[in-house]
């Protein structure tokens, strides 16, 4: 068995608790990996006065496989999100996000196993935005009443939604590729091509060509807005939906809570040669080093990379393993428990002692 060199960046707030859970979990499989652990963040800017250092990308590109704990991002002010930096800078153009029911899961909805690809690079969050009274936003503004014949209000902030033929044709071959590859029989286009014609217009335009190129699986589209309602109602009429960046961001948490919530949510970051895995809820600080967080959407980000690193095997024996702890209802965290406050709730650690202690039951296949 070949080993592997993979990158483990642990995140901050909750991210080197349930970093260290997961990377336990994923050696009690067996699989052959070295670990090259970086630190990234808010809490290594005072070091190297940026939240992503060059020598961490470095590793990444190096390895061409990484998993990530969560990153705090300030909300509205500060730095940018480092993880759309990341997707940017090592052009991961699709996220994969998984959405699978295990019983035992407290929801309102059981059996559901959706998965959504969303475009990585483009759309309103490609980071092209402009300040409300900035000389340049005002020229903008000038240029846009002069070459559109409308004028917008002087005291706007702007942000630039661009979507590509190049961007929608990979991200489409990918997820046409990803449902041939992983047993699923239909692909979903997302969109809101009857309002913004030249940009979600030219997104579904991309996706029935390329559907084309893959007559074996089934496609449809849907307007965004539709697409939630009936998540909401019949969410087993779909299988893999794709769409631009800004609606994955929110179909992916709505998602999330139709399976027992973002605890359980795990992502891949994909690009051509690497992949980046994560967990994709937040960094929680407020709960840092209290070994509260549920550890499980980084574990099973950490089934998909196994999948993708070529050990299939140990990927379905961790994801069983997990299933296992679920369904028995016991080594959860609070938020898992019918009631939050139940006492009987444990850990970020122990549930990591619980899974690997399933791993140990389960039979190794010769």
């Amino acid at each position: 068995m070949a080993r592997h060199t993979i990158t483990l960046i642990p995140g901050d707030g909750v991210g080197p608790e349930v970093s260290a859970a997961a990377r336990r979990v994923i050696d009690a499989t067996g699989a052959d990996i070295e670990w090259e652990v970086h630190d990234a963040g808010l809490d290594v800017m005072e070091r190297y006065g940026e939240p992503m250092p060059a020598h961490v990308l470095d590793s990444i590109r190096r390895n061409k496989v990484a998993i990530k704990g969560p990153l705090t991002t300030p909300v509205g002010k500060g730095i940018r999100s480092v993880n759309v930096a990341l997707r940017r800078e090592l052009d991961l153009f699709a996220l994969v996000r998984p959405c699978k029911w295990y019983p035992g899961v407290r929801s309102r909805y059981e059996n559901v196993d959706l998965v959504i690809v969303r475009e990585n690079t483009e759309d309103l969050y490609a980071g092209i935005e402009f300040a409300e009274a900035e000389p340049q936003t005002l020229e903008l503004i000038e240029a846009i009443e002069r070459l559109g014949g409308r004028r917008i209000r002087d005291d706007s902030g702007i942000s630039i939604k661009p979507i590509s033929i190049y961007g929608t044709q990979r991200v489409y071959r990918f997820a046409f590729q990803w449902a041939r590859d992983n047993g699923r029989h239909k692909v979903t286009a997302v969109h809101k091509a009857n309002i913004m014609k030249h940009t979600d217009g030219l997104w579904l335009r991309v996706a029935e060509e390329v559907s084309k190129e893959f007559p074996d699986i089934e496609f449809e589209d849907r307007i965004v807005d539709n697409m939630a309602m009936q998540l909401v109602q019949k969410p087993e009429l779909y299988e893999v939906m794709v769409m631009p960046n800004l609606y994955g961001d929110i179909l992916s948490d709505l998602c999330a809570g139709l399976v027992g919530g973002l605890g359980l949510a795990p992502g891949a970051n994909t690009g051509d040669e690497i992949a980046v895995f994560e967990a994709t809820h937040g960094s929680a600080p407020k709960y840092a080093g209290q070994n509260k967080a549920n550890p499980m959407a980084m574990m099973l980000s950490g089934v998909l990379m196994l999948r993708h690193i070529g050990e299939r095997e140990a990927g379905d024996r961790l994801e069983a393993a997990i299933a296992a702890v679920i369904a028995e209802g016991h080594s959860v965290t609070y938020d898992m428990k019918q009631q939050r406050d139940d006492p009987s709730a444990v850990g970020t650690s122990q549930v990591a002692d619980a899974v690997v202690a399933a791993l140990e039951r389960a039979p190794v296949p010769s």
